[in-house]
């Protein structure tokens, strides 16, 4: 456990948190002093992480989440309510990729990215802010929407994935329009490549290799580059930062 415990007394939900960042995320914040709650389709994936967090002190819930679905949102808001309490902690980070040039992907491969991608964070962030607001909280709540380093760049064979991710960064600028008032702080966090499930064995091939050799450093993001940025994001210290990109990249997008 972390000693600093700069999310204690805070409830983070964190969407796509079976793999990679999210399960990553995960583990950072319950360190951190949160109660966390693990949403994902993959629930076998889930548990072993939840067992994994309370065998080291920490709290958390898995709960089974199709973030596409606003009535899987919504339940596994009202799981999470019933066991730690009103959530004021964000972390919409669930995301699919369909890779493949634009004249060969299949629509439905499309749709189901912005589906997830797209779709799935704006339900994810609406009904934080939604509840945050009902329970009085809303002020001192904090939304993070994770986009990426893609939605600025352009990459072959990767249409589809990156102007989610373009969406979601504006979206995340208008939420924080629109709740300024009376809403949770909304910021977008923007990574570059960082080894995951994600981006499966890309980087281990001659042209994976050639993309990482085109960057100023020659090297892919350490897996706990992000973590500083996400606790600051959720904790108390960013209450005067909302509508902001954060790109953590190492460079890359250089």
């Amino acid at each position: 456990m972390s000693k600093t415990q700069r999310l204690a007394g805070r409830t983070v939900l964190i969407t796509g948190a079976s793999s990679g960042i999210g399960a990553r995320f995960a583990r950072v914040a319950a360190a951190e002093g949160a109660a966390v709650v693990i949403g994902a389709r993959r629930v076998d994936r889930l548990e072993a992480l939840r067992d994994d967090i309370v065998a080291e002190g920490g709290r958390c819930l898995a709960v089974a989440l199709d973030v596409a679905s606003e009535a899987s949102t919504i339940a596994a808001y009202d799981a999470a309510e019933a066991a730690f309490g009103p959530v004021d902690g964000v972390v919409a980070n669930a995301g699919i990729t369909a890779d493949g040039l634009a004249e060969e992907i299949a629509v439905e491969d499309f749709d189901q990215v912005f589906a997830v991608n797209v779709r799935g964070v704006f339900l994810t962030a609406r009904e934080g802010a939604r509840r945050m607001r009902k329970a009085g909280i809303a002020e001192r709540g904090r939304v993070v929407l994770v986009s990426s380093i893609t939605a600025r760049m352009v990459t072959p064979g990767v249409t589809a994935y990156s102007a989610s991710k373009a969406a979601v960064s504006h979206m995340g600028r208008h939420l924080a329009r629109e709740w300024a008032r009376h809403g949770p702080n909304v910021n977008n966090l923007c990574p570059g490549y960082i080894k995951s499930e994600l981006a499966g064995d890309w980087f281990e091939t001659e042209g994976g290799r050639k993309q990482i050799g085109k960057w100023p450093r020659r090297r892919m993001l350490d897996e706990d580059a992000l973590d500083p940025m996400l606790v600051y994001l959720l904790s108390d210290e960013s209450k005067g930062v909302t509508g902001a990109d954060f790109t953590i990249d190492d460079g890359q997008s250089l």
